[in-house]
């Protein structure tokens, strides 16, 4: 796993990884998002995928924000999730959902092989937000 340090150049296409507490509203889940993305100079515009833990897919609020958001949403069993290397693990969050990451295990997950963090974990009150990006495509070799 990397946390990238560097800024993602200003096409970069992000996953985002949510991790919320059961009746968060779907503006407090995005205004954390939106914090996020403005941290590394990203707007919504940016963002491909909306993923979390596949037990919270039945939450309506996360089906409104990834439609506010006009990206698909995925969803990824505790198992997988904790399975993730990330640079914060809660025993609070293991204890409730099996997983000691949702936010940054869900977005690195999402963004697939080679992905990586681009920052920090970002937390509201009662909902968290990781930004990853998708492994960068091979360069071509024009000799």
């Amino acid at each position: 796993m990397t946390v990238r340090s560097d800024p993602p150049s200003a096409a970069a296409r992000v996953v985002l990884g949510v991790g919320l507490r059961r009746g968060v509203p779907a503006a407090e889940l995005l205004r954390t998002a939106d914090a996020a993305l403005a941290a590394l100079g990203l707007d919504r515009a940016r963002v491909v995928l909306l993923a979390t833990l596949d037990g919270k897919l039945s939450d309506p609020e996360l089906h409104q924000a990834a439609a506010e958001l006009g990206v698909p949403l995925a969803g990824f069993p505790a198992a997988a999730l904790a399975a993730v290397p990330v640079p914060t693990r809660s025993a609070r969050v293991a204890a409730a959902v099996g997983t000691p990451s949702v936010a940054e295990a869900a977005a690195l997950l999402a963004a697939g092989p080679g992905g990586r963090l681009l920052a920090p974990r970002t937390a509201s009150a009662a909902a968290t937000v990781a930004v990853a990006a998708p492994a960068d495509p091979p360069q071509e070799d024009n000799r």
